[in-house]
């Protein structure tokens, strides 16, 4: 099948990057899988296996658009129109990217034990912070008694939310799915192990990836999907499938957790006071909402939470970058006073 930059997710706002260039030295490629030394990238031409001289690998995010030389070196990355990441696992504050150019994020959650409100809120501060819009994907709806149960309390999150019941393995359910992506656009999975990504991938796109069994005490399921990979839809579309992600930890998300609380932002704009913390001080607008029952005293808590968790981890990635500037610029400054020594 020949395929058209357009058809990879091409649009005006690479071309312009692109015009920067010699287009006769370069060409736009989009990438599709990223691995420890080389990326995998598509092109009109096909797959093209790339080295980032002088870059790591892990600059990248599959979904990514670079500009390749004839040598298949990575020459340039091109600006983001979207991009998810979180704060990777560990005790190093380092940046973990999920995938770049996604128009919109699938959140799945099963009708089962795997369905946590908590979660689901972080999933929604991620795909509002890349600026990805988010649809909720409420899978095994089947396998439950009263599935609308589920469906309520999620809807719950925010009124606008679009929340979708799908039987991962109905056809028809899953052509639903598919008319939120449109040729050329891209869609991402985020979810649990278990919760159906992989048999929702392979209805999107006419594959067979292997999928796995959850525990029935805690509806937890394996690992199947181990890397993620752009892969095109059967609609012209392209999914971005993604391995379970039960813990998310938010890296400088404040702006989709703002969009996500807006209820509680606009509540406090009604404080008497500015700097009020909600607790004790009087005339709390935020308070007046508990106490008439408007606001629900664990969605206070959980933004408490929420943006405690991003102003640390915002906190110690910044400190991190300056320890990594101070080092570069240690080195340069050892570096420079060896090659004076050495032209003496």
């Amino acid at each position: 099948m020949t395929l058209t930059l357009s058809d990879l997710g091409w649009s005006s706002h690479f071309a312009a990057q692109f015009a920067e260039y010699d287009p006769t030295d370069l060409t736009p490629l989009r990438i599709s899988e990223v691995h420890y030394d080389r990326l995998i990238a598509l092109g009109p031409d096909g797959p093209h296996t790339l080295l980032t001289p002088g870059a790591s690998t892990g600059d990248f995010a599959v979904g990514d658009w670079v500009l390749a030389n004839d040598q298949d070196h990575v020459h340039a990355l091109l600006d983001r129109q979207t991009l998810l990441h979180r704060r990777a696992a560990g005790r190093e504050a380092k940046v973990q990217l999920i995938a770049a150019n996604v128009d919109t994020l699938f959140i799945v959650s099963s009708c089962n034990a795997d369905f946590n409100v908590a979660r689901l809120e972080r999933y929604l501060a991620l795909a509002h912070d890349a600026g990805a819009w988010p649809v909720l994907v409420l899978t095994k709806p089947d396998l439950c008694e009263d599935p609308g149960d589920y469906e309520r309390e999620a809807r719950t999150l925010d009124p606008m939310l679009t929340v979708l019941l799908v039987n991962a393995k109905d056809e028809s359910d899953v052509a639903m799915l598919a008319d939120w992506v449109k040729p050329g656009q891209t869609a991402a999975l985020l979810g649990s192990s278990g919760v159906g990504k992989t048999t929702l991938t392979n209805g999107l796109t006419g594959g067979d990836a292997a999928t796995g069994a959850i525990r029935e005490d805690d509806a937890k399921g394996r690992h199947v999907t181990t890397s993620r990979t752009l892969k095109p839809m059967a609609n012209g579309g392209w999914i971005i499938d993604t391995p379970g992600m039960r813990a998310l930890r938010l890296e400088e998300s404040s702006e989709g957790i703002e969009v996500l609380y807006a209820d509680i932002l606009e509540l406090a704009t009604n404080c008497k006071f500015s700097d009020c913390a909600h607790e004790t001080e009087p005339g709390c607008a935020v308070k007046a909402a508990l106490e008439d029952g408007s606001l629900d005293p664990e969605r206070l808590e959980r933004w408490r939470k929420l943006l405690a968790e991003d102003n640390r981890n915002s906190e110690t990635i910044a400190e991190n970058r300056a320890k990594g500037r101070a080092f570069a610029k240690m080195v340069k400054g050892v570096v420079k006073q060896s090659h004076k020594r050495k032209g003496r």
